[in-house]
């Protein structure tokens, strides 16, 4: 399992975006933010709700130079339906970790069911991970806190409890 301020190793997965395929490296992302999001499965309830935020937020993510990756352990193909019935297209691709290797590494599989607890993830431009949130399944994430986490990372100062962008920052003494 990684922790902050890890190197993340380079991974390949197989991803779909809207309706097609391809691979996508770790790596392609260097000298930009990645938010990678862990999600259990397609077709289920509080997930879409999560795809949607994201989503909606695209925009947001675009202006602070971040790529978003969801990630299950459902088929390109499962993301493919699932993205045509319920989204008809999205801002960022889905990732299949169908041989659960990058869920294992980032510490969010549930082995005995072999799906991901909700884990999201903030990887700076240099691959280094600078931020780490694994929660139970039956909540859903706040896509309003990863962009202020985010921001706050990407400010590169002291920020103390519920900082925006705008607000003080901490002065050493």
């Amino acid at each position: 399992m990684m922790h902050i301020g890890d190197t993340v190793p380079d991974f390949t997965v197989e991803c779909c975006h809207n309706s097609s395929f391809r691979n996508v490296s770790l790596s392609d992302y260097r000298g930009r933010w990645l938010v990678v999001f862990f999600y259990p499965l397609d077709f289920t309830f509080v997930c879409p709700t999560e795809i949607k935020g994201f989503d909606a937020s695209s925009e947001v993510f675009k202006s602070l130079k971040t790529d978003v990756l969801g990630v299950s352990t459902d088929s390109v193909h499962c993301h493919k339906a699932w993205i045509e019935r319920d989204f008809g297209s999205l801002s960022f691709p889905l990732a299949s970790d169908t041989n659960l290797e990058l869920s294992r590494q980032f510490g969010v599989l549930i082995e005995n069911k072999g799906i991901a607890l909700r884990g999201t993830f903030i990887i700076d431009p240099e691959g280094v991970l600078r931020y780490s949130l694994i929660h139970d399944n039956n909540i859903g994430r706040s896509t309003e806190e990863v962009i202020r986490s985010l921001q706050a990372l990407q400010s590169g100062g002291l920020c103390p409890v519920s900082w925006k962008p705008g607000d003080e920052m901490i002065s050493p003494k």
